[in-house]
């Protein structure tokens, strides 16, 4: 029979460094009763998407699976109407003097 190794044990409620408890914070949308997310309503589509034009991450903002999914259903609903735009506002001025992402040019280097 194998020797069985002994783990030392690690407290999960007493945390030192700060960090979360492991707890997800609730939905937004559970909490305030919504039953659909409607693309019409620009303002709440448009907190869900980054300064780049992305939709943002559901671990960053909360939200459950079921209303994860309609927000993105309504942000590309809303995108085809031109409700929101596809992408942020100067990202192609950006791309053509070659600054890809926020750490400058290659030739900085």
């Amino acid at each position: 029979m194998a020797k069985q190794r002994k783990r030392p044990a690690r407290p999960r409620h007493d945390r030192k460094d700060g960090l979360a408890s492991g707890r997800r914070k609730p939905c937004p949308y559970c909490r305030d009763k919504v039953d659909r997310v409607d693309y019409k309503d620009v303002s709440a589509p448009g907190r869900v998407i980054s300064e780049r034009g992305k939709i943002r991450a559901r671990s960053s903002r909360g939200a459950c699976r079921r209303h994860e999914s309609q927000v993105a259903r309504a942000v590309k609903r809303a995108r085809e109407l031109a409700l929101l735009p596809y992408v942020a506002e100067g990202a192609n001025e950006r791309w053509e003097r070659g600054e890809r992402s926020g750490r400058g040019s290659r030739r900085d280097r």
